[in-house]
């Protein structure tokens, strides 16, 4: 059963009968088979969830790790409804699919559309999404256009000049991709020290290998689709790179079926970012706490992980 699903399931059977939080959340907690994390390599380290209070992963269907970026034991505060605005209008983009894309009857659709909907839904509030050029979305949030942008936006020190933002609902994670032959039980730099890994070269993966897995052999390439050709060609026995890329690709037909993840997720925020967030304007604490409420409640009521596995096949976690 799903993490969220089973948590919701404790909550309804406990909630007419006044036992309240603390019972929900230990009959939770004492459900979840919770698994240590597995050996990891010095410093920046993979995470092999579940692990409670960080990128967490719980057992989706067809074994997809689903993520977790909540603590089911805090209890944010529901928003005043009052105070929030009755039409919550959420800007995105129309080019970047699975997240936000047109489909073939020229709607909007994708996870992080599906996603603004259900957090409306969890507000009671009515739900507007238009698209717009990516380098637009933050002038429309800061100049009043736009109550919210989810499109893939990450918190940096840039766009917290003119931007708050909720807390991360996606992650980043970097992953080692395979052959489906390839023996690999765990990617530790033990294990990768003996064998040839492609990398894009000059990019944060590229510096992490060389920070963390240095007696691999590594070796740079031009661009992705030049590493991809060169493990499908078995010039290299691991391609180390972007989670989400990665897993599109395997789900494509450019793949050909060749390969699998191997080890990971690694999801080092100094080397791979933050994770994704929803933006909103500056100073705008009701409508970002209101953001961080919903989210928590999507993931509770299993939300999140329905999305997820819809949108995410293969997952990256």
């Amino acid at each position: 059963m799903a993490l969220p699903v089973l948590i919701a399931r404790l909550r309804a059977v406990v909630a007419g009968r006044g036992l309240r939080r603390r019972l929900c959340v230990a009959l939770a907690l004492a459900a979840l088979p919770w698994v240590a994390q597995a050996q990891q390599p010095p410093g920046p380290s993979p995470v092999w969830g579940p692990v409670r209070g960080g990128q967490v992963s719980g057992a989706g269907a067809g074994g997809v790790s689903v993520p977790n970026f909540w603590n089911v034991e805090r209890r944010l505060e529901r928003p005043d409804a009052a105070r929030l605005p009755k039409e919550l209008r959420f800007v995105t983009t129309d080019d970047y699919p699975p997240f936000n894309f047109l489909n073939a009857d020229g709607a909007l659709t994708g996870f992080n559309v599906d996603l603004a909907r259900a957090i409306c839904a969890e507000l009671g509030v009515t739900c507007v999404i238009q698209a717009a050029a990516f380098d637009t979305l933050a002038d429309s949030v800061e100049q009043g256009r736009a109550d919210a942008a989810i499109a893939g936006l990450t918190a940096t020190p840039q766009s917290r000049a003119a931007l708050d933002f909720s807390e991360r609902y996606l992650g980043t994670p970097a992953r080692f991709v395979g052959k489906r032959q390839e023996t690999l039980a765990a990617a530790t730099p033990e294990n990768v020290a003996a064998k040839k890994v492609a990398v894009v070269a000059r990019t944060a993966h590229e510096a992490y290998l060389r920070s963390f897995f240095n007696e691999a052999a590594i070796r740079p390439y031009p661009d992705l689709k030049a590493a991809q050709e060169a493990l499908k060609a078995g010039q290299v026995d691991l391609l180390f790179g972007d989670g989400i890329t990665l897993a599109l690709w395997l789900n494509g037909a450019d793949s050909a079926n060749c390969c699998r993840f191997l080890g990971g997720p690694f999801t080092e925020s100094r080397f791979f970012g933050d994770g994704f967030s929803v933006a909103v304007k500056e100073g705008n604490d009701t409508l970002r706490h209101a953001m961080d409420f919903a989210l928590q409640r999507i993931w509770e009521k299993g939300v999140y992980t329905d999305l997820y596995l819809r949108w995410f096949p293969i997952g990256f976690y």
